[in-house]
Parts: C-alpha cells; structure tokens; sequence
C-alpha cells in the first residue's frame, strides 16, 4: 500500500518460475473435528507466514503500477535469492502487510487473548511506521479521541472501504485453525479499528479462507465455505459470488473473469485519491483478485502468487494473501525449495517497527493457536491437538456510503498562504477534499470550517511530517441536495508553511446524467 515504490529494485530480479503439486484429500463437506500432530499444525501455520511474506516480495515492485490493467504474461516479474533480503535491507516498508498484522499479534502475546480494544487501538495509533489510507484515517482519529469501531466508520474515515484490514487480516485466521467464527469475533474487534462494511469484510473473508485452510485441502471448497461469512446482501458477497461463477463459467480463462470483475466491479466510491479514477484500492475488488489467484492458481504456488499479482492494483498485497491462504493449506515443508532459498536468509531478523522475526513469529501463533484450540472445545495432548471446527455464520450487515455516488472531481490545486482563507462552491449531498498542511515537522495548523456560512468542524490538521497526519483535508456526506458553499479559515498561519488544496470530490444522492448538445 505504499504510494511509491523504488522501481529501480525490480529492474534487479530475475524472471523465473515455480510450482507444487496438486491439493490431495479434498473433502466436500466440513468435517465436526480434526485431529493432527502439533508438527503438522505448526508446518501450516509456519506455510502461511512464510507464503506471504514470499508473496508481498514477488508482487512488490509492481504495486499500483498497473491500475485497471493487469499485468500481461509477457510483462517480467523478477525473482532471485537475495531479494527478500534486498527489500529487508532497502525498502523494509514494503512488509507493512506483516508488521501490521505484528503489531495485533504483540499485544495478544503481552496482554493475553482477552486484550481491549483500546490497547490494540493505541499499539496501532502511536506505532513509528507511517500508515496510508483508511489505517492512516484511524490513526488520526484514534490520536483525536475518536475510538473504535467509530474510528473505522465510514462518516468518519473516508477509506472504510480500502483493503487495509484485508491485508491485516492474516494473523486472526492463523490463529483460529478450522474456527472461522471465532476469526469473525477477533476481525469484528480490530477491523473495525480502520474499517467498516466491504473495507471490513474483506478482512473476515481473508481470514475465514486462513482459518478453513487448516481442516480442507480443496481450495473451491474453502472459498465457498469461508463466504458464509459475509451476508449475502453485501455488495462485497455479491462480487465474490460473481467470481466463483465466472470461475465455472471460464474454467481455463482467468483473464475472461478478470475482464467480467472490471466491467462490474471495479468502481471505488470512498477513496478520496481513487474515486472517480483508475486507481482502485477498494477491498472488493482486491478481493476479487485474491480469489481468482486461489481459484485459476488450481494449488499451484508460483501460478496462485502470479496470478493474483496479474491482476494488478495492489499487487503485491493479494499475491500475498492468496499464496498465504494456499500455504496454510498445503504447509511450509510443501513450500518449493526455489522460493525458499530467499526467504531463509531473514527468518531470524525482525521485520521493522516489531520485535518479531518469522522464527518468533511461527512459535507465537502457534501458542496462540493451541489456546484458541483449547478455548473453543477443542483439545490438546502431548503431540496432537484436535480442532472442533466451526462451520461459518455471517457477521452483521453493514455497508458504507449508502445513498452516497460521486458525480464529480474538479482539480483545485490552490494554496492557502497570504489570505489564510479558502472558498469553493459546489452543488450535491456530500464532498471530499483532499490536501495537506506543508510545513515544519511537529506544526499543527488549526482550520475552521464552514459549510453555508455555518461553522461545521474547527479541523485539527498536523503537518505531513508528523505523525498522525490527516489524510484528507475535510469530507461530509449526507448534506441536503442542492448549491453548497465551502469555506476554510485558517487560524494559526505559520512562516513557511502553507495549506494545500489539491482536488474536491462531489457527492450526490444517486447518478447524474450528463447533457451533450
């Protein structure tokens, strides 16, 4: 999810390919336990770390370098031993998707498995790696008192429907072997620190498909199984089963389902950056790509991960997942040597901002695991433990920005400076302002904000140097339909520092045709 990449370190890999074999003992029904050692518990939980963090390397150097376009088979992607390394060593970012779910995995180790929200809030809120988009929203809504699940709802963070739990989302699966509901108890409490509706649902979905991958080697099973979590009145369910459809549909064609998802699905209505553009960080369609590199990946490790990265956008967070999900299913030992010989190189160095390498990390849910296990009627004995696996329910209906369709962006791309005060006019239900405070490190700009002459929010903006910035400028929605004014009045000017106002998203309550002469 970062928003730039150091392309230069893709040019460095070597093209290459790999596979595995095909999935064995499928079972078309979920079994009322599971019995296995705790050597093999601990290969998949092992498989599912270790998968991902090979995933999110594969896929890095093409992220959101390919929005609404995949990536075609003559396009290379690299691959040689030294590069998880290399991104280790120079680009240690790019392995936000593991130091985040780290992050929730630390406080479960420190306070125990019945840790309060609060304490996975402020972990996430005053850690010291930079965040984007819904995550980056929470953060400062966190830093501004505004707590979860508030802090994640869509009137409030204008990202609740980005992917940024889904790419969290791993650790509450690898923690729940063949417990999807129990998954669903953990996603509810910390998803909704940064997201809600479809942005949330992609997080339960990921982490259903983890937790089902322990108990079933059939991975069209595990994909309808694990939708059961999702009501299927959810625009995020309904893409799902779209995609399940196609898959049956076009069995041997995983661009003809990709082309049916974008003409469908790929649409963003919250993003401030992505609306109403070709950059789409929406959880659905991400997801979406998640599951036709599960579903055309046939159990296949390289062709999954491949997969998954050709269908472009956040590239290199669904190849993660998706082979994540797989390894889980399959195991670490069944993991091809060629990937390996990479990934060995940094098991034992901690990923950035954490105190957790793989090595630390694989013990630790496996000790979190076996009391989940236990927990949940389960058992466990000396070499084995037996899983009383859960068959899936769905969570809560929500959704996000109902009745809320964009109609317009126009570039503003002023700057407040000499006049410390900002006007704009627009007819519709709602807008989206986006910006940022330029200045000094530690500068925190105070901006009055006024809706029809009305004082609406005296607005808290910290300059983009500091921690706990403010992704977007301003945003209301649900505003009566009609001509609004937009005003902003700066309190606190400071030398060297400005206000910039980049674009302004207009809402209204349902799609506006556009007249032609």
């Amino acid at each position: 999810m970062k928003k730039v990449l150091l392309q230069s370190l893709a040019a460095a890999l070597i093209t290459s390919f790999a596979s595995c074999t095909q999935p064995t003992n499928t079972s078309a029904t979920l079994p009322e336990t599971v019995t296995m050692s705790k050597e093999k518990l601990m290969d998949k939980i092992k498989g599912g770390w270790a998968a991902q963090t090979i995933g999110v390397t594969y896929g890095g150097p093409t992220e959101f370098r390919y929005r609404s376009a995949m990536i075609q088979d003559y396009v290379p992607i690299g691959w040689n031993d030294g590069c998880v390394k290399g991104m280790f060593d120079h680009f240690p970012s790019l392995y936000d998707d593991i130091y985040m779910d780290l992050t929730f995995v630390e406080v479960f180790e420190r306070l125990g498995l019945d840790a309060p929200i609060d304490s996975f809030a402020h972990a996430f809120a005053y850690a010291d790696y930079g965040l984007w988009h819904a995550n980056a929203a929470a953060r400062y809504n966190i830093m501004q008192g505004i707590m979860p699940p508030e802090s994640g709802h869509w009137l409030n963070n204008p990202h609740a429907d980005d992917i940024d739990y889904q790419i969290e989302a791993d650790f509450a699966g690898l923690m729940t072997p063949g417990m999807p509901n129990t998954q669903c108890e953990i996603s509810d409490k910390i998803g909704h620190i940064m997201n809600y509706g479809d942005g949330w649902y992609g997080g339960v979905y990921i982490g259903a498909m983890y937790s089902l991958a322990f108990v079933s080697d059939d991975i069209n099973f595990v994909v309808e199984e694990a939708l059961k979590t999702i009501p299927a009145e959810s625009k995020y369910h309904k893409c799902m089963s779209d995609v399940i459809r196609w898959h049956k549909e076009y069995p041997n064609d995983w661009k003809q389902t990709w082309a049916e998802c974008e003409k469908k699905w790929n649409q963003d209505i919250g993003c401030p950056e992505g609306t109403l553009m070709p950059y789409n960080i929406d959880a659905t369609i991400n997801s979406a790509y998640v599951l036709i590199g599960l579903l055309y990946g046939e159990g296949d490790f390289f062709k999954t991960m491949d997969i998954a990265t050709r269908c472009g956008q956040d590239s290199d967070c669904n190849p993660a997942s998706a082979v994540g999900i797989l390894a889980t299913m399959q195991g670490y030992s069944k993991i091809p040597e060629y990937w390996m010989k990479a990934l060995r190189q940094v098991e034992d160095r901690n990923f950035a901002y954490t105190n957790m390498s793989l090595n630390r990390t694989y013990a630790t849910s496996f000790k979190h695991a076996l009391e989940l296990i236990e927990r949940n009627g389960g058992k466990v004995t000396d070499n084995e433990i037996t899983i009383a696996c859960q068959a899936p329910k769905p969570v809560r209906l929500e959704q996000s920005f109902e009745g809320v369709f964009p109609i317009a962006r126009r570039a503003i791309n002023k700057t407040i400076e000499d006049k410390k005060e900002f006007t704009t006019e627009f007819e519709g239900t709602g807008f989206a302002l986006t910006g940022g405070v330029k200045g000094v490190k530690g500068y925190i700009a105070r901006v009055e904000m006024y809706i029809d002459g009305e004082l609406a929010e005296t607005i808290v903006l910290p300059s983009g140097k500091t921690l706990g910035h403010r992704v977007d400028l301003a945003w209301k929605y649900l505003m009566p339909k009609g001509k609004h004014t937009l005003s902003f009045k700066w309190l606190n000017p400071e030398k060297d520092t400005h206000i910039k106002v980049n674009d302004l998203l207009v809402y209204s309550d349902g799609p506006q045709p556009v007249a032609h002469q």
